[in-house]
């Protein structure tokens, strides 16, 4: 692909967009990120709030640990959070600068200030509103379809900023139909590395950073130090364990922050740490290793846009995937080698779903990247899944094709039964 061709400047933007630091589990942080904003716009402390979310984020906020407040989890304390200590102008990283009196005041400020919860059944995958009250004034603000969506920011009656909301949900971002998968490996065989190494310097440090830390430290079910015990020397052992450890991490309240990928920072590990961890040991050059992360993030995205966002189907699959992609990427591999791998990860683990974020996430992700594994090692073997078995379909775009229809739509019902069960006592 010559950097002429119209699509090499969009997939550069597209890693641009997706591959973004964030600190903490990405749906709490938006709510921190939307009551921060609220704060800043009321011009004071809250007297209350009210927080109206769908049921995806009460989904993916009610288990896990929000960094930097002490352990708390939940709605209420990402809020709290947020009001009391969050930086506004940093986004996703709106707790990246907390200090403990802050910390103590959020516990203060969930025992003074009522936070009230609801569900918001907007028909929106993603949806969280904010509204701040202090006297007579009050501050709304509203994020859809992704993490820092601004949609609405209101300050008693004078509307601030308002965006359309659309039916397509991604309106704000590069239109992600420029991908396929012969596209994205053309694009990594050629990209001049230049354009791409601050983006991919920052995930390589970020995230091996947290899988480093989830395997040291003590964090959830310890998925990645009981995934590695007795096999430390094994390389396809290591490369699930360090992906699994840098979500025990992440899910359960460390402080470093990551570089996610399509809103997620377990995609965004589970895309990456498996591809560093072989480029290491195996003696790849840092050109290789920057090639092939392009190839496992660009598949990654490539096959949530048809996912979207949020749903009941597991984001650590096509991450998975994304993996063995630029595993076989490393490996010498290319369009039919890669397409192969992909169909044959996402026949294998399509059924995990999405019961929100917290320790098990762990163990999926090293699910995926065993399945990512096992695609690739069946078209190193001579063995594939074709075109009729189950939901694979007669080549790799039409078979991502069907992943997104089957999580998007098939899997709405499941996704809304999820949340269900989750939000009974």
């Amino acid at each position: 692909m010559l950097n002429t061709d119209p699509r090499y400047a969009l997939y550069i933007q597209i890693l641009k967009e997706e591959l973004r630091p964030a600190m903490g589990c990405t749906e709490p942080i938006a709510i921190a990120f939307a009551a921060a904003k609220a704060r800043q716009v009321l011009g004071a402390m809250p007297e209350r709030l009210l927080v109206e979310v769908s049921g995806n984020i009460i989904k993916n906020v009610k288990s896990v640990v929000v960094p930097h407040t002490g352990g708390l989890r939940g709605i209420p304390a990402a809020a709290a959070a947020g009001t009391v200590a969050g930086d506004a102008d940093a986004e996703l990283e709106v707790l990246a600068h907390v200090t403990p009196d802050e910390i103590r005041a959020m516990s203060d400020c969930l025992e003074r200030v009522p936070i009230e919860v609801r569900h918001a059944d907007t028909g929106r995958i993603f949806d969280i509103q904010i509204t701040a009250y202090a006297g007579e004034d009050r501050a709304t603000v509203r994020i859809a379809d992704y993490h820092t969506n601004l949609v609405l920011v209101q300050r008693n009656d004078e509307v601030l900023l308002k965006q359309d909301v659309t039916d397509r949900i991604d309106d704000r971002l590069t239109d992600r139909t420029c991908l396929s998968v012969e596209g994205i490996v053309d694009f990594a065989d050629s990209v001049d590395p230049k354009d791409v190494s601050e983006i991919l310097e920052r995930q390589i440090d970020y995230n091996m950073a947290i899988a480093k830390e989830g395997l040291s430290g003590n964090y959830g079910a310890n998925i990645g130090k009981t995934v590695l015990r007795g096999r430390e020397n094994d390389i396809n052992y290591k490369m699930r364990a360090w992906a699994a450890a840098g979500s025990d991490a992440r899910m359960n309240g460390c402080e470093l922050p990551v570089v996610i990928n399509s809103g997620s920072g377990n995609q965004g590990i589970t895309a990456s740490v498996p591809v560093i961890v072989y480029a290491r040991e195996t003696g790849k050059t840092h050109e290789e290793l920057l090639r092939a992360l392009c190839v496992s993030n660009l598949i990654t995205t490539h096959l949530k846009t048809g996912i979207g966002r949020l749903s009941a189907y597991c984001g650590a699959v096509s991450a998975g995937a994304g993996a063995g992609a630029g595993l076989a990427y490393l490996k010498g591999g290319r369009f039919e080698m890669i397409a192969h791998t992909v169909v044959n990860a996402v026949a294998i683990t399509s059924g995990i779903v999405c019961d929100g974020a917290k320790a098990s996430c762990a163990a999926k992700i090293a699910a995926a990247v065993d399945a990512g594994l096992l695609g690739l090692a069946m078209y190193e073997d001579g063995n594939q899944f074709f075109g009729g078995d189950g939901i694979v379909k007669k080549g790799v775009e039409s078979t991502i094709e069907a992943v997104g229809k089957l999580a998007r739509c098939g899997m709405e019902q499941t996704d809304k039964e999820i949340i269900q069960l989750m939000m009974e006592h």
